[in-house]
């Protein structure tokens, strides 16, 4: 059950390690030459099932510390191309973001490997990553294009130019490392940009990447040297106490070590043409860029995401509709891929949001929400999405009474701290 917030927010926060960069550090270690060190890897359950699957490939993965920041991981990387085929079949959890990039990596092996997760995983679509995978020479099985995915690869993994119709990092990334396997040039055009941290990943490790406008290269049979490396903080994650800091009055929140790469601060801009007082202080910008931000409330006002905005925001949308439930008002559209995360998370959340006493529309590819009234609390279900719980959480400080949010433990996907954070910041 989560208490309303009269008094607003305030504190100092280190979000957990960065979830999409965990993910991608720790399949690169893995096709490293000789031992990584990745120091702050992601605390939450879809980044240990990216362990877990590599364990099982042939992986030697040691966690040798844990701090604020994260865990410290030792990988003993086998060498491109050089993971061993798993006893049993690979079990992704809930994790889209392992099964769609690692699908990438197995393609070019030769052997035969079998994906599954959980319920929620198995009802996602995975025929955006297949089609690729299956141009570039491998044969993938699956439930009329959902998991379980039974991936035959190839050690003969064929280069291709691929222009995906939807943008996705992941099946980006999917061909990408699958390319890094083949004989020549691998390109993706996106139709819009979406982050790049697998180009960093890549640079990082000694890949030469060649990046022109939405267009993305890479040549194959490239080695990887092993590396040490440091998970900046979760800007996604930080996105939940950045609106709570913004919505309620007499809050401040000051984020500290946290990634602020380009491609995924387009939540700041939002908060920013919201009202919200925003500041950001540079720190490191080597490879990933790390920084400071400090988040004040504003009289909020109203803005639009429009589809050339979503792909920038796309995990933080859940938590900027509940933003809008505190005052302004906020529309979004281009917005469809919700409807393939771990939930429905349009129709989930304009349920949630309504149940709490919010004005929201549900739109075909987005959600309009108009912050005319203060929300009220009650009982929401947050469908097993760590996005969704956190989001009616942040929603609930502002309203009159408490809100009881069913499958709130789903938040330990990616932020097994949220909870505990969230009543240290309590004013």
């Amino acid at each position: 059950m989560v208490q309303p917030a009269p008094r607003g927010v305030r504190g100092r926060v280190r979000p957990p390690g960065d979830k999409a960069i965990s993910h991608r550090y720790a399949l690169l270690a893995a096709l490293a030459d000789g031992r990584s060190e990745i120091r702050g890897y992601s605390t939450g359950g879809d980044c240990a099932s990216t362990i877990g699957c590599l364990r099982a490939l042939g992986v030697a993965i040691e966690e040798v510390g844990r701090d604020a920041s994260g865990l410290t991981l030792t990988v003993n990387g086998r060498g491109l191309g050089g993971l061993s085929a798993p006893a049993a079949m690979l079990d992704a959890g809930n994790s889209g973001s392992t099964m769609r990039m690692l699908a990438g990596i197995l393609s070019a092996h030769p052997f035969q490997t079998t994906m599954t997760g959980d319920d929620s995983l198995r009802r996602r679509p995975m025929r955006r990553v297949i089609l690729p995978l299956e141009r570039m020479g491998a044969r993938i099985g699956s439930d009329d294009g959902r998991p379980p995915l039974s991936i035959q690869g190839t050690s003969s993994i064929q280069p291709i130019e691929f222009a995906p119709e939807v943008p996705s990092a992941q099946v980006k990334t999917a061909v990408l490392l699958a390319g890094l396997h083949a004989d020549g040039l691998t390109t993706v055009h996106e139709p819009l940009a979406t982050r790049d941290h697998t180009e960093r990943a890549l640079d990082a490790f000694g890949v030469r990447v060649e990046a022109r406008g939405r267009s993305v290269s890479v040549r194959g049979r490239q080695r990887l040297a092993a590396q040490n490396l440091d998970v900046p903080g979760d800007i996604s994650s930080a996105a939940f106490w950045m609106v709570a800091a913004a919505s309620l009055a007499g809050s401040e929140i000051e984020i500290g070590s946290v990634g602020i790469n380009p491609t995924r601060t387009g939540v700041i801009d939002v908060l920013r043409r919201m009202g919200a007082d925003v500041t950001v202080e540079n720190g490191s910008n080597v490879g990933e860029p790390i920084g400071t931000i400090r988040v004040r409330h504003g009289h909020l006002g109203s803005t639009v995401i429009a589809p050339e905005d979503v792909p920038g925001v796309i995990d933080e949308l859940p938590v900027l509709g509940a933003l809008a439930t505190h005052g302004g008002e906020l529309r979004v559209t281009g917005a469809q891929e919700l409807r393939v995360k771990e939930s429905d998370r349009i129709s989930a959340l304009a349920d949630g949001l309504r149940r709490m006493g919010a004005d929201i529309d549900e739109l075909p590819d987005g959600f309009h929400v108009r912050g005319s009234r203060r929300l009220r609390g009650g009982e929401v279900d947050a469908r097993n999405d760590h996005r969704l719980a956190m989001a009616f959480a942040v929603a609930a400080l502002g309203a009159s009474g408490p809100t009881t949010i069913h499958d709130a433990g789903a938040a330990a996907v990616s932020y097994p701290e949220f909870f505990a954070v969230l009543e240290s910041l309590r004013a």
